[in-house]
């Protein structure tokens, strides 16, 4: 009789651990599907209100076209999709070295207590508001530039440098966490193998840590491409495409923040275009991603 009633308890608490388990499992599905859909939502609505624009001036005039004159019917975006990359790819040629040189001093240099100051104070630097760096770009760093080369101050280069202090946090501290994941045997085969730190750093760490330092400089990427407040406050705002640092120019999130205020008609649907277009180029980094590491796991 006992024995019939513990297994009948045991059963219970089975069945009771799977409910459990099942709502669970439900909980973090929903969690799941709000994420999913609320990204499919925001493509859905900016595609539909891109679709006027769309029809009317057509692919190739819209997206392909340098010729911008809203007040003609001429939207074409190709000079402030170019803007977004070429400011993003300068400052990640200057971002990606200081973010990775900082990581290898922070986890592999500095000893341990200044190592965790200099990361709290980079990662101080990610929570300072947009338009706060703006500002000061715009009250020293566009002064300097004028002083420096006699244009007007205001351009791709100090876009691009703004761009650099944004997208550093994210390098330096992604890149310090791939560094530390290393295992430490690798560390201690390369030293018992009579390497210097240096050549180990070179040799065997950074080798090792790749992945996580391309997701890295891709993720600082990602975080450049849509910075909007402090780029529209020294980019210059030229509808122009232009490869010099000193020339005045725009990127598609300043463009789309100066004009939406006065947009309307074919005019706003021109705009969520250039939305469109700037979250596909998101979305084609997030797929560049998901390559490399899928890629790295196969090796």
């Amino acid at each position: 009789m006992s024995q019939g009633s513990g297994m009948s308890a045991s059963t219970m608490r089975a069945i009771v651990v799977g409910d459990r388990e099942r709502w669970i499992k439900l909980v973090m599905f929903f969690c799941a599907s709000v994420s999913f859909l609320g990204v499919l939502m925001i493509f859905l609505f900016i595609f539909r209100e891109s679709l006027p624009a769309i029809s009317k001036v057509g692919i190739r005039q819209l997206f392909l076209s340098t010729d911008w004159r809203p007040k003609s019917g001429h939207y074409g975006m190709l000079a402030f999709t170019f803007g977004t990359l070429f400011t993003t790819a300068v400052a990640m040629i200057i971002a990606a070295p200081l973010g990775i040189g900082a990581a290898i001093f922070i986890d592999q240099v500095a000893p341990e207590k200044v190592g965790r100051s200099v990361r709290r104070v980079i990662e101080l630097l990610a929570g300072i508001p947009s338009v706060v760096i703006g500002w000061f770009a715009l009250i020293l760093l566009v002064p300097f530039i004028r002083n420096l080369t006699g244009s007007s101050g205001f351009g791709m280069g100090a876009a691009s440098l703004v761009l650099v202090v944004m997208s550093l946090p994210t390098i330096t501290t992604l890149s310090a966490e791939s560094l530390k994941a290393v295992p430490t045997e690798l560390k201690e085969a390369s030293a018992a193998m009579g390497a210097t730190r240096w050549q180990s750093i070179y040799k065997i760490i950074m080798p090792s840590a790749r992945e996580g330092l391309m997701i890295a400089v891709i993720l600082g990427m990602g975080r450049a491409i849509g910075e909007t407040m402090a780029v529209q406050m020294v980019i210059g705002n030229a509808s122009q495409a232009t490869a010099s640092l000193v020339q005045p120019g725009s990127t598609l999130p300043t463009r789309i923040v100066q004009d939406m205020g006065e947009a309307s008609g074919v005019f706003r649907s021109a705009l969520f275009a250039q939305a469109l277009m700037l979250l596909l180029i998101s979305v084609f980094l997030v797929v560049f991603i998901r390559l490399i590491s899928r890629k790295r796991k196969g090796e």
